[in-house]
């Protein structure tokens, strides 16, 4: 929790329930045990409630382990003729000894390989995704990615000189119907 509730638990909430069990001792009256249990029902039903959001909110937090796998066109993105077109024509996946296979194709068929390596740094609490391709590479693999992260997955962003923004999105490839 935050210096805001820490503050009112220390300041308002410890001794009000010192004041109200001593009362509640005193005197032996109900109402102040009640008023103990309610106080304190609702403070860990405000903990239980604000633990839970964030946890449902949070921004997941990758690792290398988590880049591992097969890319396709995030279609959902920017839906339209050219996001069936690019996922037709490129996918690629990373595997666990650090290797990079990035596809062009001709929807089932693969057309050209590019390879590469990958390496991640931790600038921060995720880790980003650092690729170097074998030259000559596809337009798409010119430079890293950006990694966008929700609360239970990520994209990865290319920056295409031709196509600009290229949105992959892991998960296996499957034909359009």
């Amino acid at each position: 929790m935050g210096f805001g509730f820490n503050l009112f638990f220390i300041l308002i909430v410890i001794p009000l329930t010192a004041i109200l069990l001593l009362a509640w001792g005193l005197s032996r009256k109900k109402v102040y045990g009640k008023t103990i249990g309610i106080i304190w029902i609702v403070i860990i039903g405000i903990i239980f409630i604000a633990s839970t959001t964030t946890a449902l909110t949070s921004k997941t937090k990758l690792n290398k382990k988590d880049y591992y796998g097969h890319y396709c066109i995030d279609r959902d993105y920017f839906p339209g003729k050219q996001a069936d077109w690019q996922y037709e024509n490129f996918r690629f996946e990373i595997k666990d000894n650090d290797s990079i296979y990035f596809y062009e194709t001709d929807k089932e068929k693969i057309i050209k390989t590019y390879r590469g390596t990958i390496s991640t740094t931790i600038p921060y609490s995720s880790a980003r995704l650092i690729i170097n391709m074998q030259q000559p590479s596809s337009h798409i693999t010119t430079s890293n990615p950006t990694v966008y992260r929700g609360s239970w997955d990520f994209i990865l962003v290319f920056n295409s000189p031709k196509f600009n923004n290229v949105y992959f999105k892991k998960g296996e490839w499957a034909p359009l119907e």
